[in-house]
């Protein structure tokens, strides 16, 4: 569809707010960065109010490691329009952006845009360039990836969620950025005019996702991201609440409210995860969403352990994730987020729980969507 260059003035000036619609009618000066930050439900990360008028990229020169790239300094990006997106491979809400993301990369790469996701863990195992290199392969991250394990490029541009988008123009100067999920569009048309070769004539990219990278449903959505480490957890509710750093025999409650969680079997609940110490640990939530994740994996790498998932006492069935059958049956490979339950509608408050068939399995956190 070819749209002229006053609509989608218009467009960004409605969906964006005036700021937006004067970046895009003059394109010669430095414009104050601006944001479509759409306060959708649980935005993944810490709150701030400090955002930085001009990013570091002088902090790329301190990442950790570089992969599908050389090391990108701020010499080698002069004259590129640069889209930096803060990621960590576990998070369902990045999860969500990366076909656009990936998408954007694809089609604009030869137009000047240069994507680097910029990897900043949530979790200690997500430090591990391995776990890290994994990822992106099975996740067809193509683009450049800096690797931040200490947090030094985050730190630089003072930010504070998974995903944030910071969008640079060929002078290295900040114009745009954008928090969590949505405003595709909006974020496009953006990339397109810092570009400028790119025209408003094309159409903006389409993208099919599936599974993991499926939009959620937000109507739907009632039970925000929890932890089980005992630093960030919320509504444990075993009998006797959670002895800390200590193996400890748990219960489940007789009944479990709405977003309530509890442990049966032998488990030590540490700081950042719950750590399953014998066969037949079972964790249950009760929760209202279309699709239930978890952060889990072997705590010894390169080991397995059988699981098996039951909704409401019976097996999935039709609501199985990606990660299971309809039996409920799966097998935890790899340190990463796993599609346990997907629904159809209607939707309603229901009780999940897993049990795991061996031990030496860790458990990080329960995100919805």
């Amino acid at each position: 569809m070819k749209t002229s260059k006053l609509l989608v003035a218009a467009v960004l000036a409605i969906a964006l707010g005036a700021p937006i619609a004067g970046f895009v009618a003059n394109m010669g000066g430095a414009q104050p960065m601006t944001s479509t930050e759409v306060r959708v439900p649980f935005l993944h990360g810490f709150p701030t109010v400090q955002i930085p008028s001009k990013p570091k990229l002088s902090s790329l020169e301190r990442a950790t490691d570089w992969l599908n790239s050389p090391p990108l300094t701020p010499a080698a990006l002069r004259g590129k329009v640069v889209l930096v997106d803060f990621w960590t491979y576990t998070c369902i809400n990045w999860l969500r952006t990366l076909p656009y993301v990936r998408a954007w990369a694809d089609k604009y790469r030869d137009q000047g845009l240069v994507v680097i996701g910029v990897h900043a863990p949530e979790f200690s195992f997500e430090k591990n360039v391995d776990n890290v290199r994994w990822a992106a392969k099975e996740m067809r991250v193509d683009y450049p990836i800096a690797v931040d394990s200490d947090h030094v490029i985050w730190r630089a541009f003072k930010n504070q969620y998974w995903p944030a988008l910071y969008f640079i123009d060929a002078q290295g100067r900040a114009r745009h950025h954008h928090f969590g999920e949505g405003a595709y569009e909006q974020s496009e048309m953006i990339i397109a005019r810092l570009l400028a070769e790119a025209g408003v004539g094309d159409d903006l990219v389409s993208v099919d996702a599936r599974g993991l990278e499926a939009a959620a449903d937000w109507g739907s959505l009632k039970s925000p991201e929890n932890y089980v480490g005992y630093e960030r957890t919320q509504n444990f509710a075993s009998p006797g609440g959670a002895v800390l750093d200590k193996p400890r025999m748990y219960q489940l409650p007789a009944r479990l409210r709405l977003n309530d969680w509890a442990l049966s079997g032998d488990w030590t609940v540490r700081k950042e995860s719950a750590a399953l110490n014998k066969a037949n640990g079972t964790i249950a939530y009760r929760f209202h969403a279309r699709d239930l994740h978890l952060v889990m994996g072997p705590a010894v790498p390169g080991t397995s352990v059988r699981f098996r998932v039951r909704i409401e006492g019976q097996p999935p069935g039709a609501a199985h994730g990606v990660d299971v059958d309809e039996r409920g049956d799966g097998t935890i490979t790899e340190q990463r987020l796993y599609q346990l339950i997907r629904q159809p509608k209607p939707i309603a408050d229901r009780q999940f729980e897993i049990e795991f068939l061996g031990s030496d399995v860790e458990i990080f956190a329960f995100t919805f969507g």
